[in-house]
């Protein structure tokens, strides 16, 4: 799959988010990385994720940016190409769930959460 192509279908998975949520998500940075790879000692990766949120989740937010990087999000190109072909399941369907499931994240999810979320997101997108 192109870069193009796999952007198109993180910006169709974005679009698909409830407005209100979306308006959220204006000053986080959306980033596509190659390859997995990270610090061994990031102990938030695993070197097998989808995607990985960076940030203060709005849960915890207080208001104040002071000293704060901007919030980011990482699609990880390589491990959900994988995935696909392993699993045969389409990668837009993949990258979808992944930028959901990341987004949860920024809302303060945890990881249990935001699968739940997912699930719910994708019934109401199928109805």
């Amino acid at each position: 799959m192109t870069l193009e192509l796999f952007e198109r279908h993180i910006a169709e998975a974005l679009a698909a988010i409830p407005e209100r949520f979306r308006e959220e998500l204006k000053g986080v940075a959306f980033v596509v990385e190659e390859t997995a790879d990270r610090n061994a000692t990031d102990d938030v990766f695993d070197g097998e994720c989808l995607g990985l949120y960076e940030g203060v989740p709005r849960s915890e937010y207080t208001g104040d940016p002071t000293g704060l990087l901007p919030d980011k999000i990482t699609i990880f190109r390589n491990v959900i190409e994988e995935e696909a072909e392993t699993t045969g399941e389409d990668p837009a369907r993949i990258i979808r769930h992944t930028v959901w499931h990341e987004v949860a994240h920024f809302f303060g999810f945890n990881e249990e959460d935001a699968r739940r979320l997912e699930t719910k997101w994708e019934e109401r997108r199928n109805t």
